[in-house]
């Protein structure tokens, strides 16, 4: 999986459910731990997204992962493109189907 899949796939999970603890995150993502961190740091460097802990929680591990204005933009760009790769694997898929025929 590429890059851009593993930030498409987080940010849409981020999105979804912004109080995700990161063991949620990384099992409903197929990942390890340590990937989802590398992985959360690569879009918080950027500039995708936004973490906020609770400091006054006497759960320590509460955080919230929030997409910014430039995470939404990126995970809609995402979004288009993955949806032409499709169309264009359809496209050629009903060409060759129609060819065989």
């Amino acid at each position: 999986m590429t890059d851009d899949q593993d930030h498409f796939n987080t940010l849409r999970k981020i999105k979804s459910n912004p109080n995700s603890s990161q063991r949620e995150l990384a099992s409903e993502l197929g990942f390890s731990l340590g990937k989802l961190n590398y992985c959360l740091k690569s879009l918080r460097n950027k500039g995708l997204i936004k973490i906020n802990n609770f400091k006054k929680n006497p759960n320590k591990f509460g955080y919230a992962y929030i997409l910014t204005p430039k995470g939404l933009s990126r995970k809609t760009r995402l979004t288009l493109n993955f949806m032409k790769r499709k169309m264009q694997e359809y496209d050629e898929l009903k060409s060759e189907i129609e060819d065989n025929k």
